[in-house]
């Protein structure tokens, strides 16, 4: 022992007589709670002195030699020359003999431990600042138990803390959202009529324009999204001609040029401008996409013309509202056919959604498919127009002759389609003649598609003989119609 007090061992210094300052604590994350020593308890029958706290790092005594007691171990003895003061207790300071010990045991034995049971420092010795830091892993479910036992028994009597775990656990449930983070394609229309089911519009959009008025809006939303040098990113356009696949590669700026060009149809159909100037123009579609690309010469559209693209279906849709009903059956021309306004609009719906799926796949976006109900008349329209493409597709010579020409109006041989899933139904598609009646009593084979699948191959975007098709019946039958299906596409 030194003159202040210190006594030296191993190269460590103890101060006798005080409790030791803990050293430096650990991040709460890398604190090992099992490896946090506890204080050695009293022997049993023995008090020790108020004012010593036992050694934890003090060498056993070793065999033959002298232990001395407790009050000699914790508290500093008197001089050598100083009387020994004579105090009560068990505190004395007469050393027990070295040589023969007894049964004592010592002092860090597993005898000499108290049998009340174990209390975890994490609940008792960890403070405020650690338990506040521990409430983010906490809340994800990161800690041991005995750091999670110490934070809710931290909970139970600290309101800040407590309404923080709160909030950190409503975050937590939105980490791990198993659905997609796009938005639902029904999302808009759904929100549109809670609208409306409140407050209805004056002037509402008619219901034969909704899906041409809500897919303009989904490839809208998905051209804002892109960044600029994406609105050069190759898009390959497939259609059905001539008995094959064909395509044609453009940009993602020039298929909505495309679009663009196509809905003038409409758009003089109504009295409005057409962008192709009318009078000069061509109303054959694939015309129309030529003429407009061939304008740009060698200098290919970029994203400017999203705007005036997404102004004229704003145009169309306000146009068609303020109009009333009887503009519904304007015929809008196509140069080969033609088709009532409200045909017309769920056509350029079709294929507003069509080409906007090609456009994601180039920029690699997911675009789903439209609402039920939209593509539920997609089909729709596609089975009314069949009976005549079989027709075209016989003068031409490229379908089986008619075999049950029946007067028009009444019910002719039939075909059972049968579109199942999303948007799905049953139509009956007259054999013989546009103006015979498609009825169940006459139909001579079934043919069951997808309807996502079935718009594909109305699209041209695959082949009738890819289309995975359940089929029944007269097998020219079936293949006339599924070859009909696909020579509806067109670029």
């Amino acid at each position: 022992m030194n003159g202040d007090g210190r006594e030296s061992e191993d190269g460590e210094e103890e101060v006798r007589g005080a409790r030791r300052i803990p050293g430096p604590r650990g991040a709460a994350d890398d604190l090992d709670l099992a490896s946090v020593p506890l204080p050695p308890l009293p022997q049993p029958g023995r008090t020790a002195p108020d004012r010593a706290v036992p050694e934890q790092s003090a060498p056993k005594a070793e065999q033959g030699e002298p232990e001395p007691a407790a009050a000699e171990r914790d508290v500093p003895g008197p001089p050598a020359s100083e009387p020994e003061r004579n105090e009560p207790g068990p505190a004395a300071s007469e050393p027990v003999p070295g040589p023969d010990p007894g049964p004592r045991v010592a002092a860090d034995g597993p005898a000499a431990r108290s049998p009340e049971p174990f209390v975890s420092s994490a609940r008792a010795g960890l403070p405020h600042r650690v338990l506040k830091a521990l409430l983010g892993a906490w809340a994800l479910s990161a800690c041991s138990p005995e750091e999670a036992a110490a934070v809710e028994d931290h909970l139970t009597g600290c309101a800040p803390c407590a309404d923080e775990a709160l909030r950190l656990r409503d975050a937590v449930g939105l980490l791990h959202t198993d659905g997609s983070l796009d938005l639902d394609p029904t999302l808009r229309t759904r929100v549109l009529d809670g609208c409306f089911g409140r407050r209805p519009a004056r002037i509402p959009v008619p219901e034969w324009a909704v899906p041409y008025d809500a897919e303009t809006a989904r490839l809208d939303a998905l051209l804002r999204d892109i960044g600029d040098s994406e609105w050069h990113a190759p898009v390959r356009l497939q259609w059905f001609e001539e008995e094959r696949q064909v395509s044609r590669r453009t940009t993602v700026a020039g298929v909505i040029g495309h679009l663009m060009a196509v809905d003038g149809l409409l758009s003089a159909a109504l009295g409005l401008d057409d962008p192709l100037d009318g009078g000069e123009a061509p109303l054959d579609p694939t015309g129309r996409t030529e003429t407009y690309w061939a304008r740009q010469g060698s200098r290919p559209p970029t994203r400017a013309i999203r705007e005036p693209w997404r102004a004229q279906s704003h145009e169309l849709i306000r146009t068609a509202s303020f109009a009333g009903r009887n503009v519904a059956e304007t015929s809008v021309s196509y140069g080969a056919f033609a088709l009532p306004l409200q045909d017309a609009a769920l056509d350029r719906a079709f294929e507003c959604w069509v080409h906007g799926g090609d456009i994601a796949d180039a920029v690699d976006y997911p675009y789903p498919a439209p609402a039920a109900s939209h593509l539920h008349r997609m089909i729709d329209l596609a089975a009314r127009m069949l009976p005549g493409a079989l027709a075209g597709r016989r003068g031409a010579g490229l379908a089986g002759p008619a075999k049950d020409l029946v007067t028009a109006g009444a019910p002719g041989r039939s075909l059972h389609l049968e579109i199942e899933g999303h948007g799905g139904g049953d139509w009956y598609i007259a054999l013989d003649s546009p103006a015979a009646v498609g009825a169940p009593e006459r139909a001579v084979a079934q043919v069951a598609l997808d309807g996502v699948e079935f718009c594909r191959l109305v699209a041209g975007h695959i082949s009738p003989v890819e289309a995975a098709a359940g089929q029944e019946g007269d097998r020219e039958a079936i293949r006339d119609v599924l070859f009909a299906a696909a020579s509806l596409s067109r670029l």
